[in-house]
């Protein structure tokens, strides 16, 4: 099976302008998270897909793989379906957020191993269990999924609500999105070809468009903690820790 691992870098970014190349420890973030995709062991090739013309020198400096896109594009998916389009051999693409610098390379792989035994599956993300003092925030995304492992909903509210704690064994867990998603290649163009609806745009939540036109996501468990860079704190945090961990 061909796997291609691609990272959306768009340069633009109203919290962290020029997000992409801000430096974690020395190196540009995507460069960082280049690197952990490439420990992943499914992967066919890993890419690196931008809008702009500096990202797109930075990643050929470090011998990345990279490919300019659109600048125009609305969202994370239409970027990553051109993507798509000119990689015909690509059975399964698996898109790595360009602001996740410690993505696990096993959780890539733990993705890719969703479609081995399943035909009919055609996108799958991931889920961990979350922090109680992220259950009020709006940027912490949170899924419940069906007794078979399928996405319910995802919201930015708290779901499921608290409402009874009578439960065998008490309240369920309340579980975080960890925005990575896998999908079949045929899949994803045809998803993108879709026109955004009601709750997607209610939410700000791209893969609601998939439930709301009937298709279904599986939802894996991973012990693995996501920490992204969408502000300037975001990434001191960051590089404290690479600075802790001498990294």
């Amino acid at each position: 099976m061909n796997i291609l691992c691609v990272i959306p870098a768009r340069y633009s970014s109203t919290r962290l302008p020029g997000k992409p190349l801000a430096l974690i420890a020395g190196k540009p973030m995507i460069q960082r998270v280049y690197e952990q995709a490439k420990k992943a062991k499914r992967p066919t090739a890993v890419l690196i897909a931008t809008d702009h013309e500096l990202v797109y020198q930075t990643v050929q400096d470090f011998g990345g793989q990279v490919m300019m896109t659109s600048p125009d594009h609305p969202t994370g998916t239409d970027r990553l379906a051109e993507v798509a389009q000119e990689h015909p051999e690509a059975d399964i693409i698996i898109n790595v957020q360009g602001d996740e610098p410690l993505i696990a390379p096993e959780v890539i792989d733990l993705l890719a191993g969703a479609f081995d035994k399943d035909p009919e599956l055609n996108m799958a993300t991931l889920m961990t269990e979350m922090d109680k003092s992220e259950y009020n925030l709006p940027s912490a995304v949170k899924v419940v999924a069906s007794l078979t492992g399928y996405a319910l909903y995802f919201s930015r509210s708290l779901i499921p609500y608290p409402r009874s704690n009578k439960l065998p064994g008490g309240l369920l867990p309340v579980y975080k999105h960890i925005g990575i998603y896998a999908y079949r290649r045929e899949f994803l163009l045809n998803y993108a070809a879709l026109i955004p609806t009601p709750l997607e745009q209610m939410e700000s939540l791209e893969q609601l468009r998939a439930l709301e036109h009937g298709y279904k996501i599986k939802v894996l468990k991973t012990d693995f903690k996501s920490i992204g860079v969408d502000t300037p704190e975001d990434l001191e945090k960051v590089n404290e820790y690479f600075r802790r961990c001498n990294l």
